[in-house]
């Protein structure tokens, strides 16, 4: 898979991308062929399960495994579902293979979805931060296979915001399925070697372990953000939202819009209340992004925030200027924070810090023992090199 990795240049506050070719786990078919070869196979997918053009699944099928079920997170098989929306489960007309929906009211796979499967392969593209589901998907996966005594695969893939660590990590009472574990908003680490720190911290239920294998990537280094060759999910259309997506997902816990309804969603913010601010847009339903954004119709007024990754790429940390000045400037009727704000935080702390006017660097400093035990925790389980020691 051909890559751009963005190298910052501090001296001159710009990037600069160039192609580079990384291999991910599913890519090297000779290093897991023995696993699978006369099995039936069960995979967790989605549209960036691929290799190159072609879909992991087919991949797979043209290398003569024998891939039985489809099982699929949020936003569906191909993608296309808007952010919380319920998918049932389906045949897909590709492959004609059964697919399992892992979202809505069932997120674990029961033991009849796992019914003939004699191993299981997670595939798909993180972006490197606690309260995107896959993650959650990941840990339900892996305690139903741990249940049923089914080995799971992890194909590893580059994590485009593995450069920093940074944030609250979440404690227990705000465990939710936009955070399920003890880490920092942004954790710097690849799926792959998420997944062994869920196994090795005993986090699955009732500290069962499951049987599992990570197939490394090939041709990253952690330090160097990737250019994403497919959108993640319909409102991470680009590598700007995908950056931007740690600092700006906080608005989803209040009540200014983060961009959903527009083309540019986590790379600009607004509501009607804040009329003092530089920049104006329109939320409107767009289908497969957000059929009901949050001041849909209204003009909000706010900022746009897209030359702003590279304040990201430079601090190497969370940006929440944005929000502080939000909560100043905001002049509606709502109350301004909502329930969600506090799972995507992790804690309570930070919202009443915010309300009680404390500055950026009064909260930072809260979070930064945390961050350094995680850190602790983090090391043992990294498979790829990590400037960050």
């Amino acid at each position: 898979m051909r890559y751009f990795i963005l190298f910052l240049v501090i001296a001159s506050a710009c990037t600069d991308a160039i192609s580079v070719n990384v291999r991910h786990g599913i890519e090297r078919f000779d290093a897991y062929r023995d696993l699978l070869e006369g099995k039936r196979v069960g995979i967790v997918a989605n549209h960036t399960s691929r290799v190159d053009t072609t879909h992991s699944v087919d991949f797979l099928l043209g290398k003569g495994i024998h891939v039985v079920r489809i099982f699929c997170p949020e936003h569906g098989f191909r993608g296309t579902a808007d952010a919380g929306e319920t998918i049932g489960d389906y045949t897909d007309k590709s492959s004609g293979l059964r697919v399992i929906s892992l979202y809505g009211k069932k997120k674990k796979p029961s033991s009849g979805d796992l019914e003939g499967i004699d191993v299981m392969i997670f595939d798909m593209q993180d972006v490197g931060t606690r309260f995107y589901t896959y993650l959650s998907t990941l840990h339900y996966v892996m305690e139903a296979c741990a249940e049923q005594d089914i080995p799971l695969i992890v194909m590893d893939r580059p994590n485009p915001n593995a450069f920093y660590v940074d944030g609250p990590v979440l404690r227990k009472e705000f465990k939710s399925f936009v955070g399920m574990h003890p880490v920092p908003v942004v954790y710097g680490m690849t799926i792959g070697e998420y997944a062994r720190m869920i196994n090795g911290e005993g986090w699955l239920k009732d500290g069962v372990s499951c049987d599992l294998t990570v197939i490394p990537c090939e041709g990253w280094k952690r330090e160097q953000p990737v250019a994403l060759p497919y959108a993640p999910s319909p409102n991470l259309p680009d590598s700007v939202s995908v950056m931007l997506y740690p600092s700006t997902c906080f608005f989803e816990g209040t009540v200014i819009n983060e961009g959903r309804g527009t083309l540019r969603p986590f790379q600009v913010f607004g509501h009607p209340g804040l009329k003092g601010m530089p920049y104006s847009y329109v939320p409107q339903p767009i289908k497969g992004m957000s059929m009901t954004p949050k001041c849909s119709g209204q003009v909000c007024h706010g900022m746009d925030l897209e030359g702003e990754y590279k304040t990201i790429l430079e601090m190497k940390r969370l940006n929440l200027a944005w929000l502080l000045l939000a909560y100043r400037e905001y002049k509606g009727k709502e109350p301004f924070f909502n329930a969600l704000f506090d799972k995507l935080v992790g804690n309570a702390k930070v919202r009443q810090q915010i309300k009680d006017g404390a500055t950026e660097e009064e909260i930072r400093a809260g979070w930064q023992d945390e961050v350094a035990e995680f850190m602790k925790v983090r090391n043992k389980y990294l498979i790829y090199g990590d400037y960050l020691r």
